[in-house]
């Protein structure tokens, strides 16, 4: 950096590293992530490209935030919930929502939202969460699914051995068998075909009226569904039968390790409960917690496992039975009391509290990231608005 000059990146390099950080796959599906809002042009140079010199990390972007960014001359707000989130209809200078989008495209500063796809990433905000407890075993509580896009079909195919080579070049240059960094990747299985060609047959080996048996591999390759039609194709041409024998399987999406929702640790040492209201008290920066105590947990008894969620925790955490603490946000009254009916204790910590905490290390993360070319600043403005009087 050349003292007195600042440096920027280009807008989409700054957003191709936010998805690399929480790629934008992992997201619920109910979920609006990404870039929300695109400027034209740069906001120093208008007919350029958009640029970051300034990004500003939030949770809510708000109008006193707005504010803030616009006084500090931020070039894209990093606002972990989406402010664009229904569809907008819209735009209204009397609806808040709609009048903030229509302030900041004026000021021509961007918006990225990463939520649900921060939650589920390896060290994003349920993992930041979930160390609150202390150390121990951590997974997610459900494993996330991608389908690869060069991934998406199974392509199956039987032909006599010695054009195998021949295909399996054709069907690689279509755009078959990408594996991540590897190309031609596929699996093949010797057997024997057999086939009985009719009266209008013109059977390459053989002879028409008659049952051939032949020595055929079975050759797979993964596909994607952009290149599905030109493997098809590829796969006519070179073939050597008159009617080749080939099929195609649709692959469901596989579980991805560290990725996913919620948390759930199985502590290195048992605590006690009011062991772990304090260290969440001291990492989540709260003086106090909402609490629901099981009868088990007040007569003593140590607490093994905990099923953690950022924000508001009911739909992920309805299914985490088995553990001793629900950590969270927030959670409704009857959600509560089913907790304590099955023995399990909960401690709230307000739906922003159990995420505004990331944001520090988040924005160490991308100054590590951007090399400090660019300035990442946390906003002043933004706060829970929940306080406990």
């Amino acid at each position: 950096m050349i003292l007195g000059v600042p440096m920027a990146l280009p807008l989409r390099e700054v957003t191709a590293l936010l998805e690399r950080l929480a790629p934008l796959d992992y997201a619920e599906s109910w979920d609006n992530v990404g870039l929300l809002l695109e400027p034209e042009g740069d906001r120093k140079s208008p007919d350029t490209a958009p640029s970051v010199r300034r990004a500003m990390l939030l949770v809510d972007l708000t109008e006193p935030v707005l504010d803030e960014a616009v006084r500090r001359d931020v070039d894209l707000v990093v606002a972990y919930h989406p402010p664009i989130f229904e569809p907008l209809k819209r735009l209204r200078a009397t609806a808040l929502g709609e009048r903030l989008i229509a302030r900041a495209a004026r000021a021509g500063i961007a918006i990225y939202s990463p939520h649900t796809a921060l939650d589920a990433a390896p060290d994003g905000v349920n993992d930041w969460l979930a160390s609150a407890v202390g150390p121990g075993a951590r997974k997610p509580l459900g494993a996330a699914r991608r389908l690869e896009r060069d991934a998406a079909f199974k392509l199956v195919v039987f032909v006599p051995i010695e054009h195998v080579d021949a295909l399996r070049s054709a069907l690689a240059e279509a755009g078959a068998g990408v594996i991540g960094n590897y190309t031609e990747c596929s699996y093949e299985l010797a057997g024997g075909g057999t086939f009985l060609g009719g009266s209008a047959a013109n059977p390459v080996v053989g002879e028409r009226g008659k049952l051939e048996r032949v020595a055929e591999t079975r050759l797979e390759m993964v596909c994607s569904e952009a290149a599905l039609p030109r493997a098809a194709e590829a796969l006519r041409r070179v073939h050597p039968y008159e009617e080749p024998a080939w099929d195609v399987y649709a692959l469901a999406p596989k579980p991805l390790p560290g990725f996913g929702v919620g948390r759930s640790v199985e502590l290195t040492e048992a605590a006690s409960f009011e062991a772990l209201v304090e260290r969440v008290k001291a990492h989540v920066g709260r003086s106090a917690l909402r609490v629901a105590r099981a009868e088990r947990h007040a007569n003593g008894a140590p607490l093994h496992s905990v099923a953690v969620c950022a924000g508001s925790g009911g739909g992920v955490l309805a299914g985490a039975s088995g553990h001793d603490l629900l950590l969270t946000g927030e959670l409704r009254h009857h959600d509560v009391l089913r907790a304590l009916a099955r023995g399990t204790s909960v401690i709230l910590c307000e739906h922003s509290s159990s995420e505004r905490g990331y944001l520090p290390l988040f924005a160490r993360r991308l100054r590590d990231e951007t090399r400090g070319e660019i300035e990442i600043v946390l906003s002043d403005a933004d706060r829970e608005p929940l306080a406990i009087v």
